[in-house]
């Protein structure tokens, strides 16, 4: 891959990232009004934004190697 298509990767993350945090806020004032019926999802979400960022880390790694 060349540093072009690295970069809008990283950026597509990003966007990723941000809308995984909306919806882990959603997630969490649903729990809190006790509508949340599935709580394993904020355990899902939490997840998948560290994963997403431990990949951009990787990215940076490898950029800087």
């Amino acid at each position: 891959m060349n540093a072009k298509t690295k970069k809008i990767e990283s950026k597509n993350i990003k966007s990723e990232i941000g809308l995984l945090k909306k919806s882990l806020l959603n997630l969490r004032f649903q729990r809190s009004t006790g509508q949340l019926e599935k709580t394993s999802e904020i355990k899902k979400v939490r997840r998948k934004i560290a994963s997403l960022k431990t990949s951009i880390t990787q990215q940076k790694g490898l950029k800087n190697a």
